[in-house]
């Protein structure tokens, strides 16, 4: 097989696996959608059957409150689990599945914080970014394989080489995306939430009061999936000017979440 072979089936793969996110964005995407949401699903389950769950009282209103508020604006059925776990963690799963741990909600002073990052999760989820992901590290390992087949990698060289592609696949390719994953639901899930009703402004403030809450533990950007937090609170605050027009048009049209704490 020759390079131009490998190259024209490249090009072909890619070109018939792209789909575009709620954003407008192309991204590579073949995986079949049911087979991910069974993933989320099994995930799901399992996490259910390993960790503690609160089973009622006011955290479980409380999140319910936000996540149905949420989640009328999106359609379908959505199971939402409070987990008692003091991480500062939530998470949203294909197959319409919400986790929200005790930690997260113990940090936030209102509906308006919690429901931006249960906003943020439920992003991930309609721009099918597990799916994407999955979908860059098949079509990486696919692209290596191409080309190890006529690299020579027997040899110290191709042996060399297919290890700087490894590395360069990681960080140059797999790693930037989810960066750009967490972005793009940045800005999915703050208009999410304003539909919804609730005040876009405070996702500012939740991500000030994670900054603190992890002060000293944040790794450095280039290395990580998430955006560095100052990075992150830029960006809200570029979009809330039109966030906060959605909110008052939400408003008008009687949305008004009122979730207590």
């Amino acid at each position: 097989m020759n390079s131009k072979l490998i190259f024209i089936i490249l090009i072909t793969f890619f070109l018939t696996s792209c789909a575009t996110t709620p954003t407008g964005r192309t991204q590579l995407s073949f995986m079949p959608d049911n087979e991910v949401e069974a993933m989320g699903l099994q995930a799901f389950s399992d996490l259910k059957s390993e960790k503690a769950i609160i089973q009622n009282g006011y955290q479980n209103q409380f999140v319910q409150c936000i996540a149905d508020a949420i989640t009328q604006q999106v359609g379908g059925t959505w199971e939402v689990v409070v987990f008692d776990d003091k991480t500062l963690n939530a998470f949203a799963l294909p197959g319409n599945k919400i986790g929200v741990h005790t930690g997260l909600i113990d940090l936030v002073d209102n509906q308006d914080q919690l429901a931006s990052v249960i906003g943020h999760e439920v992003g991930h989820v309609l721009a099918r970014h597990s799916n994407e992901r999955m979908s860059q590290k098949l079509g990486a390992q696919i692209g290596i394989s191409l080309i190890a087949a006529v690299a020579a990698p027997r040899t110290p060289m191709g042996q060399t080489a297919l290890s700087l592609l490894g590395i360069g696949t990681q960080y140059g390719l797999i790693m930037p995306f989810s960066r750009l994953h967490e972005s793009e639901a940045d800005r999915i899930g703050v208009e999410l939430i304003a539909k919804a009703g609730f005040d876009p402004t405070e996702s500012i403030t939740l991500w000030q009061k994670m900054a603190l809450a992890s002060q000293g533990s944040q790794p450095v950007e280039f290395l990580s999936t998430h955006p560095s937090h100052e990075t992150r609170i830029e960006d809200l605050q570029a979009l809330l000017p039109n966030a906060t027009r959605i909110m008052q048009q939400a408003r008008a049209a009687g949305r008004h979440p009122n979730c207590a704490k």
